[in-house]
């Protein structure tokens, strides 16, 4: 049953999707009296219908021959940013230049986007029951964005002009743009012929953000045993303390061969350890039972990433470094500061990350565990309240750490135990402001 009823809803979503993007408006009114009057004509001793439903056809079936024949003569160059915020319009912008000796009218440029239709694995886990409403939830869980079609002012022969196209981010995400076509109907103003223009385009959306009260994160500096990349200046640096004598045991690659050839003598750099404030962000990406009922666009999960996000995007990594922690497919760290990435690149790991269904919160438990005492203070942003979430954050203040816990849900639990601040989901500006 999983099966039929995806190839049927996929075949029916695919023949919508090409009537929109084939027929003009005036092609899709003709095509939906079409329908109504085949509808009404069947007996055609009773009604007239018949004989509009005969001349529509064979408008349309003429529409459909001559939107097989001719050429649209432009190149497109496209001007588009690296990156998006959900929720924000954006444009994206053309150059569109006619390459033939004629002038040219009536071309729009029609933005592909990937296909939002969810494979079958996807059906089968997002759904309960393979329903038509289901699927339609879906295809609008997977679209990451919403593109209005340009449109090209005349061009004259050889002359190009700069078209803007209008659109909406709609959730985080990778935006792929698959094709970017020329669209031109034809001599009825029924169908118009698609033709390609330019390859695939792929846009980072980054999550949305919310603004912070200003924060000072309390902690001292903690020894890094992995020290810092060559070229921090984060906290004390490694790169160099000073000129020593050589003494046994020391490494040759530490020898500094100047001062060697100058005096004589063996003379090694020496450093110090690494000593840096260092965060941690822990995102937690399990969701309660029943957290999201229609499995669908998880809406307190989405707010958890934008929580993460704002401070990924707040906390000044300049003079520390920041730890952006969560559960994938396996634990993942990233890293932002001095030497490392920039808060930009946590966004936009942000933008990827996913709820989990199944697995448990001790594979990061054990991992803090540790790593505990590299970290001056974190930031831990929950989407429940339960025995494994307690034990987390006992694991971290278990190393002196400052812990600012967040948890993000409709309603406080029961047990909530104070200095836990609560973020609810349409208030969590607000619920921010007041940290």
């Amino acid at each position: 049953m999983w099966r039929f009823s995806h190839r049927l809803f996929r075949t029916i979503a695919g023949v919508g999707l090409w009537v929109r993007r084939r027929h003009t408006r005036a092609g899709l009114l003709a095509l939906g009296t079409l329908v109504l009057t085949g509808v009404l004509g069947v007996d055609t001793a009773l009604t007239v219908a018949y004989q509009i439903f005969t001349v529509l056809l064979a408008l349309l079936a003429a529409a459909f021959v001559l939107s097989q024949f001719g050429d649209t003569p432009v190149r497109v160059q496209t001007h588009v940013p690296l990156s998006l915020t959900v929720g924000e319009r954006f444009s994206l912008q053309f150059t569109v230049r006619n390459v033939s000796n004629a002038p040219l009218d009536g071309v729009t440029l029609h933005i592909q986007l990937a296909d939002p239709r969810p494979t079958l694995a996807e059906f089968r886990s997002r759904l309960r029951f393979p329903s038509y409403r289901g699927w339609m939830m879906l295809i609008a869980a997977n679209r990451v964005a919403t593109i209005e079609e340009a449109v090209v002012p005349a061009l004259p022969a050889r002359a190009e002009v700069d078209v803007v196209a209008h659109g909406r981010a709609l959730r985080r995400g990778r935006l792929r743009i698959t094709e970017i076509a020329t669209a031109r109907s034809e001599a009825l103003g029924l169908m118009r012929r698609l033709l390609p223009a330019h390859g695939s385009i792929d846009i980072c959306v980054l999550p949305k953000r919310y603004a912070l009260p200003t924060l000072t994160l309390p902690g001292s500096r903690h020894h890094q045993p992995d020290g810092l990349p060559h070229g921090s200046s984060v906290g004390d640096s490694q790169e160099f303390a000073g000129l020593r004598d050589y003494r046994p045991g020391d490494a040759l690659q530490r020898i500094h061969w100047r001062s060697f050839a100058r005096v004589g003598k063996p003379v090694v750099r020496e450093y110090q350890d690494e000593f840096v404030a260092r965060h941690a962000l822990i995102l937690d990406t399990f969701g309660a039972p029943g957290l999201d009922v229609v499995n669908v666009v998880n809406v307190v999960f989405e707010e958890a990433v934008a929580v993460a996000a704002s401070f990924a995007w707040t906390i000044d990594t300049q003079e520390c470094l920041l730890d952006l922690m969560f559960v994938g497919d396996q634990v993942h760290t990233f890293t932002a500061g001095h030497g490392f990435m920039l808060p930009l690149g946590l966004l936009q790991v942000l933008a990827g990350v996913s709820l989990k269904r199944e697995g448990e919160l001790h594979i990061l438990i054990d991992m803090l565990q540790a790593r505990r005492a590299q970290f001056s203070a974190c930031i831990c942003i929950l989407l429940c309240w339960d025995d494994a979430r307690r034990q987390l954050l006992d694991t971290l203040r278990a190393s002196g750490a400052t812990v600012l816990a967040l948890l993000v849900s409709p309603a406080a639990p029961a047990d909530l135990p104070d200095g836990i601040v609560l973020l609810r989901p349409g208030q969590i500006e607000q619920d921010l402001a007041a940290l």
